[in-house]
């Protein structure tokens, strides 16, 4: 059993005249989502969360599409959320069973990451959280026990 951290796409520039939770992806945000779905074609997905922030939302939408599921949007998986909340819901996901993909942010996926790794999970390989990455954390029945961490390079 897994939770998959992605962290959103690259996003258009922030500016005066667009509120940072409608920014959309760029040109290469758009093509790390599409890589992101193509690495999750043979993977089970049965539910697929995402920060309401439109670049998170369109970051799993081409994967969300290609596996017949709805995006739940949750403000806990927004920018500056609680850290707490989003673990809480994290272990729930995984206690109850179910892998599933979740799409955050820069400032709170690190976090969760360290929180994981504070209770015992190990870091496979590299590690980060470049826009556009997948952390894949495996669940043995008590704790995230392994994280691996994949970049989805900008084309």
């Amino acid at each position: 059993m897994a939770i998959h951290l992605i962290r959103h796409g690259s996003a258009s520039t922030r500016t005066e005249n667009l509120a940072d939770r409608f920014r959309p992806l760029d040109e290469a945000g758009q093509q790390q989502a599409a890589q992101i779905a193509a690495l999750f074609s043979d993977r089970a997905v049965p539910a697929v969360y995402s920060s309401p922030a439109t670049r998170c939302v369109q970051t799993v939408t081409p994967l969300a599409l290609a596996h017949g599921l709805e995006i739940v949007e949750r403000d806990d998986l927004y920018e500056g959320a609680d850290i707490d909340l989003i673990w809480e819901f994290m272990e729930g996901l995984a206690r109850g069973a179910d892998n599933a993909v979740l799409c955050s942010h820069g400032d709170l996926i690190p976090e969760i990451i360290h929180r994981a790794q504070l209770r015992g999970m190990l870091v496979e390989g590299k590690s980060g959280c470049s826009k556009g990455s997948i952390w894949s954390c495996t669940w043995d029945g008590e704790r995230f026990s392994s994280g691996v961490y994949q970049a989805v390079p900008k084309r």
